[in-house]
């Protein structure tokens, strides 16, 4: 809010008194007093999302090209550096670097100050000594002192007409991202962003009261009225009749959001409870379906989750964890041995202002960020049941069945299966594996809870 309200007193500094101005407006009014490994944080998890859209395919080619790559910014260099050296294999970035006291930033620079025109120069100077680089890319006017210093310059037009890198051909994949906003907080977006939270709040409340007073039948139509667009393809199953020899259907699906197993019911016209290892507690109260929690112990979850098939139809999401880019994680195996019907469910879940899932926020708001986009899409897609061929009790090993669904989900929606597990997820947003120890036994840390079935060791 604060950077919104003094943008256009940075937009004067920048344009009408100095480039080298404007940038250190724009760094006090981001820095001034944020913790360093916060900042630290939102450079690994979250900046490379953005930055990776405005990658100009012509000019990675260049670079990736080189053999040792250097990139000389204005831009702090604790922001970009971990983008620049584990997506794009820079091997020396050279910016802008901000004061800190104390392990927090005071908004100023240190010398020799904003990376700009000479003082680029002369970065590449000291870096280099006598040697000359080979090539030197640059976008403005200011980026001349330093490419006269290469064999090769090349100017770089810094709103070219040609489309940005798409996210298939980066050097190295995005898969896990954390932060809540869906698009590039430009200025403009940023203000639209700030006028819609009060209206999306109250729109989100709405939803979310209307679903737990209506019945689940109409669910389906009251989310079209309320502006969610929700696809249903494939054959939903219809309950099985209860009987002593007869287990009920167990929906095998991908985990995009806390809501799968939400609009799973939807789709189905009947409730269909899940299992969990944990749920924040605002997220078991706005829930209208009802959530097992699970031990973390294989013995004792089988056991739960067998006593609930009997009882009827159940939803389970194997990846244990949810991912927000064109990705599966590996898919525990434990479902596999426990039932004979197995119903994959292929889940799609798009937003357009802000992201439903979070590794290092207040998951509680989890279901209110889905709800106070605008205009949210959810696709449940359902696939052919489990042949017999196909499942344990005639011999498939349990791995192979996990491994199966995990393939048939991800072609469906085009996407790439992957070994990566909720530790992994973790280890790279959060820095830990999402559990802590205490009392003896494992929690979520942080009490970051999620509203998934999470990784079993197969």
């Amino acid at each position: 809010m604060f950077l919104l309200l003094v943008s256009p007193l940075i937009g004067f500094l920048y344009y009408f008194i100095s480039e080298s101005a404007g940038i250190q407006g724009i760094i006090f009014a981001t820095f001034a007093g944020m913790k360093v490994s916060d900042t630290e944080s939102t450079a690994r998890v979250v900046l490379p999302k953005y930055y990776s859209e405005d990658l100009h395919p012509e000019s990675l080619r260049v670079f990736s090209s080189c053999g040792k790559r250097c990139v000389l910014t204005a831009n702090p260099r604790i922001m970009v550096e971990p983008f620049l050296k584990d997506y794009l294999g820079a091997d020396i970035v050279i910016g802008t670097e901000i004061e800190t006291y104390k392990g927090r930033a005071t908004g100023f620079v240190r010398s020799p100050g904003v990376l700009i025109g000479q003082k680029k120069a002369d970065a590449l100077r000291k870096t280099f000594g006598e040697s000359q680089p080979e090539i030197g890319l640059g976008d403005r006017d200011t980026d001349i002192p330093f490419m006269t210093l290469c064999k090769e310059g090349y100017f770089v037009p810094s709103k070219p007409k040609v489309k940005a890198l798409t996210a298939d051909k980066l050097p190295k994949p995005i898969i896990f991202h954390d932060g809540r906003l869906v698009q590039k907080p430009t200025p403009l977006m940023a203000l639209l962003i700030i006028l819609w939270i009060p209206f999306g709040f109250l729109l989100a409340c709405m939803r979310i009261s209307i679903g737990l007073l209506l019945p689940i039948s109409l669910h389906y139509y009251v989310c079209w009225l309320s502006g969610i667009r929700f696809i249903i393809k494939g054959v939903p199953p219809p309950p099985i009749k209860k009987s002593k020899d007869k287990t009920g259907i167990l929906f095998v699906c991908c985990h995009r959001t806390l809501l799968d197993p939400f609009f799973l019911s939807v789709a189905l016209g009947r409730h269909i409870p899940t299992v969990s290892y944990s749920l924040s507690r605002i997220s078991e109260i706005i829930s209208p379906i009802k959530t097992i929690r699970l031990t973390r112990d294989r013995a004792s979850d089988a056991s739960i989750i067998k006593k609930l098939l009997k009882e009827g139809d159940l939803a389970i999401c194997p990846e244990g964890t949810t991912c927000r880019e064109p990705f599966l994680l590996r898919f525990s195996s434990l479902f596999a041995e426990l039932t004979d019907e197995i119903v994959p469910v292929a889940l799609e879940s798009k937003t357009s202002m802000f992201h439903p899932t979070t590794a290092r926020g207040w998951k509680g708001m989890d279901s209110f960020y889905f709800f106070m986009d605008p205009s949210p899409i959810y696709k449940v897609t359902f696939l052919n049941k489990l042949s017999s061929e196909l499942i344990c009790k005639f011999g498939k090993p349990s791995h192979e069945v996990a491994n199966y669904i995990q393939r048939a989900i991800a072609t469906t929606l085009s996407y790439e299966c992957t070994n990566f597990t909720r530790k992994d997820k973790y280890r790279a947003l959060a820095g830990n594996d999402g559990t802590v120890a205490e009392k003896g036994r494992r929690i979520k840390a942080k009490k970051l809870a999620s509203y998934s079935y999470d990784k079993l060791v197969r």
